[in-house]
């Protein structure tokens, strides 16, 4: 008898790597990673808000750590030095790149060439069609969790849904 293939339950984390509120998430992030491993895939989905300078260029520089393999740890670096991104812009993005290991070289062609524009207007549209307004926003099983007023309570109802579906 074959046993049912277990998919991973999905959670889209609307994110802005300038934006403070989304820093503050990365704990939760983190715990949620700890407790689910691979049976939670967290998706990094785009959604720069204009308010931030350097926004839309660090989430094409995200789009370049995928797909050089140091996603998540790029995005969190990127995150933990939010403050900082808006004082030093595009160079930050590129020595932070360096630092987990990746090719800075090509992050500065990414932010150039705008290889990874498509990727990111495709994240921000999607967010606007199903009502994100502001970050983070977590999206489960159909459900939008608004996270930029405040995380209270956010990783229980998320914990509480992922344990609903596994």
């Amino acid at each position: 008898m074959n046993q049912p293939i277990s998919r991973p339950v999905v959670l889209d984390y609307w994110c802005e790597l300038q934006c403070p509120d989304c820093r503050a998430s990365l704990d939760d992030l983190r715990a949620l990673r700890a407790r689910y491993g691979d049976t939670l895939d967290i998706r990094l989905r785009h959604f720069p808000l204009p308010k931030h300078k350097y926004a839309y260029a660090a989430a094409q520089a995200a789009e370049e750590a995928w797909a050089q393999g140091t996603g998540w740890p790029y995005a969190e670096a990127v995150l933990a030095r939010a403050g900082e991104l808006g004082k030093r812009g595009e160079p930050l993005l590129v020595e932070i790149a360096v630092e987990v290991g990746m090719d800075g070289e090509e992050v500065d062609t990414a932010l150039i060439d705008g290889r990874h524009l498509l990727a990111v207007d495709a994240d921000q549209a999607e967010g606007e069609a199903i009502g994100v307004t502001g970050t983070p926003t977590y999206v489960i099983d159909g459900q939008r969790l608004d996270g930029g007023k405040s995380q209270e309570g956010l990783r229980e109802r998320i914990e509480e849904i992922v344990d609903r579906l596994r």
